[in-house]
């Protein structure tokens, strides 16, 4: 693979032997020092957009090992700088974490000192477009073009993990004269000694399903939005299910940040658990790993997060906004979302195959709970344990399976039967549109092999 000093590609480690080789094993020599040139700039995240803070930035001599190696670390604005550098030719670099998870060695620039003039030499992350240049190579016209990296790690120790098996799937359709044609691409990597990895060729932007994996051992299924830049970078934990962590944090309110109390807070296939008055939570048996943290409050927007269960993992802060918030900042154009909405409704009903519960038939029902309404349909069953979560079953293709659900087209994964029964009443509900996998317009299709079930409020 070509890096950016050429198709020889050095790991960091290797990059960091040669600039030490470079420099010799001098010792400072403080007077000259005193008489040199100060060599200053920002180190930028190309990436983040913003400067990197804790950069070590290294200079050292390219021509003579008479001058010693000269060390900074940049501070929390990515400033550095390093007084009293000689006449001479140097080369100037940096290490920190994110260039091993994104496999590349230190970026090297040249610098000429000639007597006490001041030099200026900003260095920087390369741009998403040169990483992914430098990792995958040309990208060909027909071909997506974005990259995913990362570093797979070990969640019981954080070491990095080599042979691990990393996967991206999306969900591609086709519009044919036969009609709408569904595909599923599947990319596979394997991670180098160093646990790094990279996926190339996936959608550009678009939504990447992930799973690291390496023996019984895998990450949850992440979901990821590649950005437009057509670069993604991740790290993955994985950990074994009997291996468990402590994860807690807090709920509050977006417009306010008030505790909220009685917060459901979930681990996808895990653990569960509620939030006390002041907002808090703690999941004490939670896989260790990447994993999908899941938290439901009545009256707020579910929120679905990447997050890692390892140990010293900080506190995580979530923020709830209501249906109301959100509802005030569209509405100026509330009248004009309605329409279309629900004539796509009306159209779906007269044009798929899907099953519909219109008004009408709420209202000739009169169900206690939303979830009364799927009882006597035909392929959903009402999975309703006395002990763990209540769920809608649907069968498919693969069996029974969990259907997607997507409320006023927002897709919301893993709710169960009471988070439905809470977010929505049956007086608010203005149609509800049930489809199996094969029978699912291209706006609710989902990767998992499962139909969908969409809920329309009035």
């Amino acid at each position: 693979m070509c890096s950016f000093l050429g198709c020889s590609r050095l790991t960091p480690v290797a990059a960091l032997a040669l600039l030490a080789g470079m420099a010799g094993a001098q010792t400072p020599d403080t007077v000259r020092r005193s008489l040199g040139a100060t060599i200053s700039g920002v180190v930028h995240d190309s990436l983040a957009r913003a400067p990197l803070p804790g950069a070590m930035v290294q200079l050292v001599s390219a021509d003579s090992a008479a001058h010693s190696g000269r060390t900074a670390i940049a501070d929390s604005l990515g400033r550095f700088a390093i007084s009293g550098v000689p006449d001479g030719h140097y080369m100037l670099g940096f290490f920190h974490p994110m260039l091993d998870s994104l496999g590349m060695e230190p970026p090297l620039r040249d610098v000429v000192v000639a007597g006490q003039q001041p030099v200026t030499a900003d260095l920087a992350i390369p741009s998403p477009s040169r990483l992914r240049a430098a990792i995958c190579g040309p990208v060909a016209p027909s071909a997506p073009g974005a990259a995913i990296v990362g570093v797979v790690r070990d969640a019981r120790d954080n070491a990095t993990i080599a042979g691990a098996t990393v996967t991206g799937e999306w969900l591609e359709l086709s519009f044919t004269s036969a009609g709408v044609v569904h595909r599923r691409p599947r990319l596979t990597a394997t991670t180098t000694e160093s646990g790094w990895f990279a996926i190339c060729n996936v959608p550009n932007p678009g939504n990447v399903a992930l799973v690291a994996s390496r023996g019984m051992d895998s990450t949850d299924r992440i979901e990821v939005q590649v950005p437009a830049e057509g670069f993604l970078r991740r790290e993955l934990y994985v950990g074994p299910a009997r291996a468990v962590r402590r994860l807690s944090g807090i709920v509050v309110t977006s417009a306010d940040w008030t505790p909220l109390a009685g917060a459901r807070v979930s681990i996808s296939d895990g653990p569960r658990t509620v939030a006390n008055a002041r907002g808090e939570w703690t999941l004490v048996d939670a896989p260790a790993g990447t994993r999908m943290l899941q938290v439901l409050a009545v009256g707020y927007y579910p929120e679905r997060r990447r997050v890692d269960v390892v140990s010293g993992a900080p506190p995580v802060r979530v923020e709830l906004s209501t249906v109301r918030a959100v509802l005030d900042t569209i509405k100026v154009t509330a009248i004009r979302m309605s329409a279309p909405n629900l004539e796509g409704f009306r159209k779906r009903q007269r044009t798929t195959a899907g099953r519909f519960i219109t008004p009408e038939d709420i209202a000739r029902r009169q169900p206690l709970a939303t979830g009364d309404l799927f009882r006597t349909m035909q392929d959903l069953s009402l999975d309703e344990r006395a002990v763990g979560p209540k769920t809608i079953l649907m069968r498919g293709g693969i069996g029974w399976c969990a259907p997607g659900v997507y409320v006023d087209d927002h897709f919301m994964r893993d709710l169960t039967l009471d988070d439905i029964n809470a977010i929505v009443q049956p007086r608010e509900v203005g149609g509800i549109e049930i489809y199996t996998e094969a029978s699912a317009p291209p706006q609710f299709q989902r990767m998992d092999g499962c139909g969908s079930i969409v809920i329309w409020t009035k």
